[in-house]
This record gives structure tokens, C-alpha cells and sequence, in this order.
């Protein structure tokens, strides 16, 4: 299984950007789906997670202001980020939690990082 996280760039306070994540591969199925960020010289953090028919998570920094959800095909789900802050520029990395036969109980997988740069 492979993700693919696009939809990063540079964008002024204030404004917007999508992110989408593409899971691919065969035989799987995903439970949770999600989104981490790492900024320059700061810890990976949480920034929301979407699992089944749950509420979806949000730290607290970006509650109101971004919105996860799930395409229409299983495989893929977004970050919706609106009203960005400098404080929102970092790496965003996505991640899924997914069972495969290979891996019944599951294991997380994750894409390679995608850029977002929020200038004042």
C-alpha cells in the first residue's frame, strides 16, 4: 500500500488550500485516516482524524478552520484548510491506518510529506 498526499504550496494569511491523500494498492482496507504536520524544528503533531462513521478530531490550533472528510472513493480523503495562519506552515504528512493480509491487525502507513508555507 501507497499514500500520495498533494495540494500543498504557498498561500497568504488568511487564505485557502486543499490537501488530498491517495491510498493505492491491493486487498486493504482502511480504518483511520488522517493528517499530521511538522514544523521547522518542532515535533510531528496531530492535526485531525477521521475513523468509520466517528466524529473527526481536531487539534485544538485548527478547530473551525480545517475539515477532514472522505471522497467518494474509499481510498481518498482531504484536509480542507481555511483561514491559514503563519503559524500553519509546515510539512503535512498523511497517514492511514490499514489492514492487509499481510498485516490483519493493522499498521499505519504514511505519505511523503507535502509543503504548505502561509505567509504574512
Amino acid at each position: 500500500v501507497q499514500l500520495q498526499a498533494s495540494g500543498g504550496g504557498l498561500v497568504r494569511a488568511g487564505g485557502s488550500l486543499r490537501l488530498a491523500c491517495t491510498a493505492s494498492g491491493s486487498s486493504f482496507i482502511i480504518n483511520t485516516v488522517g493528517w499530521y504536520r511538522q514544523a521547522s524544528g518542532m515535533q510531528r503533531e496531530l492535526v485531525a482524524r477521521l475513523s468509520g462513521d466517528s466524529d473527526p478530531d481536531y487539534a485544538n490550533s485548527v478547530k473551525g478552520r480545517f475539515t477532514i472528510s472522505s471522497g467518494n472513493t474509499e481510498n481518498i480523503w482531504y484536509l480542507q484548510m481555511d483561514a491559514l495562519e503563519p503559524d500553519d506552515t509546515a510539512v503535512y504528512y498523511c497517514y492511514a491506518d490499514i489492514i492487509t493480509l499481510r498485516s490483519p491487525l493493522g499498521m499505519t502507513y504514511w505519505g511523503k510529506g507535502t509543503l504548505v508555507t502561509v505567509s504574512s
